[in-house]
């Protein structure tokens, strides 16, 4: 269901679900816990590229999942809630970039991990949405992580009529980083995972990605004292020594 495969500090994770229009089902979320987890003891991975395989990213719940539901008790229904709850939660602990390769429709549960990467690139093609409500579902899950990325307008827009809207309204919003043709998609990724795997400090990244989940519960004050002992602790450390040093010599510097 998952196909995963690792090449120069480059993680790809491909949901391999091209005649269900890649939806999730309890399996597939699992194996991407699996490697979201796995990933907090490798320090090889610089980057993550998160894609479905066919022409959709994501269609949302398995439709033998919705069925289930049907007849599943309260408990049996709180624990798979809690699957999918623990891969949002991976994904937002991951200290290592999130890149999603939107390369078609992401729907509902699909939309959802859209809004957990750092780094959205979507195809103009795409449709994206949290269409729950439009068979009398909530989108409980996604919705702390999505009042986080866009205004609170768009988020009850979004949420509460179901609606699908273009990726290009998705990226004026925020919800994603760009939009590109199919024929330049491959090309716009490439550019990011050179970003996250030559261009920046991977140990500056991590920092930086947990301070970001630090200071999002803290008041003004405190996030101050906390990002100025971060901001200390930083210049301390073997890869701004390095860059700085760099950067006085007008040398370039390769992140290795």
């Amino acid at each position: 269901m998952l196909e995963t495969h690792s090449d120069n500090g480059i993680l790809h994770l491909a949901i391999n679900r091209p005649d269900k229009r890649n939806a999730l089902n309890r399996q597939l979320v699992e194996e991407l816990t699996a490697q979201f987890t796995a990933i907090r003891e490798n320090k090889d991975i610089r980057a993550i590229v998160l894609t479905g395989n066919g022409d959709a990213f994501s269609a949302g719940a398995d439709l033998a999942a919705l069925k289930q539901l049907q007849t599943s008790t309260h408990q049996e229904n709180l624990e798979d809630s809690q699957v999918l709850a623990r891969l949002f939660h991976e994904m937002y602990q991951c200290d290592v970039p999130i890149i999603g390769a939107i390369n078609g429709h992401a729907i509902a549960g699909g939309c959802g991990l859209v809004t957990m990467c750092d780094i959205s690139i979507a195809v103009d093609t795409a449709k994206l949405g949290y269409t729950e409500t439009r068979i009398g579902f909530v989108p409980a899950i996604v919705t702390r992580f999505l009042q986080a990325k866009i205004s609170e307008t768009h988020v009850r827009r979004l949420l509460l009529s179901g609606i699908l809207i273009s990726a290009r309204e998705a990226c004026e919003i925020g919800l994603i980083t760009e939009v590109t043709t199919h024929l330049d998609f491959q090309h716009r990724i490439d550019y990011w995972t050179q970003v996250f795997t030559s261009e920046v400090s991977p140990q500056a990244v991590a920092a930086t990605k947990k301070l970001l989940r630090e200071v999002a519960t803290m008041s003004i004050p405190e996030s101050i004292t906390h990002a100025t002992q971060i901001n200390a602790a930083a210049r301390s450390t073997n890869d701004c020594k390095k860059g700085i040093s760099s950067f006085l010599n007008k040398e370039k510097l390769k992140w290795d």
